[in-house]
């Protein structure tokens, strides 16, 4: 089942389903709830980066629950696997998630830090040394994990179509558009939270193409 199918009413959820997210959103509500009473609030420039932490992890797991892997071969499964593994790397990168290391000239602290950032955001593991560097948030981890996986699905029903590889791939923009659009949102959206949030509406234009993309991923109209 794709995430757009015409929906029926086998496809409704179940009772435990809708009792499962009022359950992960009543969790989140009292995260931002304590979070904006009792936690630090000064990094924030606006309620709705807080929100978007969420908004990402929300849709991400609704992606995850929604598309199906499609059968294929082994092999098709092992190119597929090497491109969405190879597109998460680039992620990753631009994203902010990993980067250079910090010269031994500059003085830091090295190793594990936590960074108490709004939920969904937050809490941050970060790491820093000679080697690398990382910044571990929630939202973009699963973020870019459901963007990877729509991208395995995606390859998989590429190699099923009349155009198939990677050529096929490119030539449907429904599905080289959001992957492109994605990584250009993710060098936009990189780097540190505390960063990022003091410049005009960074978050929003990639929180924007995240969600476009997302939904492009999970249609893939022209394979239909």
């Amino acid at each position: 089942m794709q995430a757009f199918d015409t929906p029926r009413i086998d496809d409704l959820p179940e009772p435990r389903t809708v009792l499962l997210w009022t359950a992960v959103l009543y969790v989140e509500v009292m995260a931002l709830t304590g979070y904006w009473l009792f936690g630090d609030t000064a990094a924030v420039t606006s309620p709705r980066f807080a929100l978007y932490g969420l908004l990402w992890i929300n849709v991400s797991l609704w992606a995850f629950y929604r598309t199906d892997v499609p059968d294929a071969s082994t092999t098709a499964v092992r190119r597929a696997a090497v491109l969405a593994l190879g597109y998460l790397a680039v992620l990753a990168y631009t994203g902010g998630v990993v980067a250079p290391g910090i010269p031994a000239t500059f003085d830091y602290t090295a190793g594990f830090s936590v960074l108490w950032l709004p939920p969904g955001w937050g809490p941050a593991v970060t790491f820093k040394s000679e080697v690398v560097r990382l910044i571990l948030m929630p939202a973009k981890m699963v973020g870019y994990l459901a963007l990877t996986y729509l991208v395995f699905v995606t390859v998989l029903d590429v190699s099923k179509s009349a155009v198939s590889g990677l050529l096929g791939l490119l030539s449907c923009v429904s599905c080289s558009w959001p992957i492109l659009a994605s990584v250009g949102a993710a060098a936009f959206g990189g780097g540190s939270f505390v960063a990022v949030a003091t410049t005009t509406y960074a978050y929003d234009v990639s929180t924007a193409v995240f969600l476009v993309t997302i939904a492009l991923l999970s249609w893939r109209p022209s394979f239909r």
